[in-house]
């Protein structure tokens, strides 16, 4: 995947997408609100998320100000803290789970602040997480964070905007732990999105500059958008479709959903 230094990686999520990769198709990462709609349905999805064909879960910390969220997943962080949603609660309910799929939590920097970056970090990990998305500290706003946070033994999974500028780019990717998240296009997640031309250059931009493997998301949906996607990287992250089957119909209607994106994704590797 290109000549770069070596990044660090955890045990499980290179497994998941080692495995995934040596069965010839890109990974699965499904991302779900925790606490939405309730969290009987977010330890159902948990355990019944690796049978329903994901490789890694992406596990949404609630939190009052999601500025890179669309409406849906908004709707569904601020359903989650009406309900009595915490993080206290969410750790225990991915505790709970028993590792049955390797879980990214994805948070926004506040949650990490008030309870303290290496305190975080130890308390995800005791309680069973495999990386962290801090969606709102870029790489290198503040080391002392991102120090204090790998201090607690879980990777960074950093993101890379459609706007970034090949030295920012290659700096994030060096930085980068777990797996690189390359942003389909501009805007907020959960808005329709097609896949250009632009986006296959982008990909072979963060190979060239790291050997993690490469997930596309925001705005990745349907079926045919994962088949796309999954043609094009190592991995593929679908949010806000899943988040308003949980809404609609549970963890039962999110995990069928996930059926078919697997099979979708397994047919773009054959094809």
């Amino acid at each position: 995947m290109g000549s770069a230094s070596p990044t660090t990686l955890s045990d499980r999520l290179a497994q998941a997408f080692a495995a995934r990769r040596q069965a010839g198709g890109a990974a699965l990462i499904p991302y779900i609100t925790a606490g939405h709609p309730d969290y009987a349905a977010t330890a159902g999805f948990l355990a019944g998320a690796r049978d329903a064909g994901a490789d890694v879960v992406e596990l949404g910390i609630p939190w009052s100000d999601p500025v890179a969220d669309g409406p849906v997943i908004q709707r569904s962080s601020h359903a989650a803290l009406r309900a009595g949603a915490t993080l206290e609660r969410t750790l225990a309910c991915l505790a709970s789970a028993g590792g049955g799929v390797p879980v990214v939590l994805f948070t926004y920097l506040n949650p990490v602040l008030a309870r303290g970056p290496a305190a975080f970090a130890r308390d995800a990990a005791n309680q069973g997480a495999d990386g962290l998305l801090v969606v709102d500290l870029p790489v290198g706003a503040d080391a002392g964070v991102e120090e204090a946070l790998r201090a607690g033994g879980l990777p960074l999974v950093r993101l890379v905007a459609p706007t970034t500028g090949a030295p920012r780019l290659r700096q994030i990717a060096a930085a980068s732990e777990g797996f690189v998240y390359l942003i389909a296009r501009t805007g907020v997640t959960g808005a329709p999105s097609v896949l250009t031309a632009d986006v296959r250059g982008r990909v072979e931009q963060v190979r060239a500059a790291s050997r993690l493997p490469v997930a596309i998301g925001f705005g990745i949906g349907s079926e045919q958008q994962a088949r796309d996607a999954a043609a094009l990287a190592d991995g593929v992250v679908v949010g806000s479709a899943l988040v308003e089957r949980m809404e609609q119909g549970g963890a039962r209607a999110a995990l069928d959903l996930v059926r078919r994106l697997r099979r979708a994704i397994d047919g773009a590797k054959a094809a």
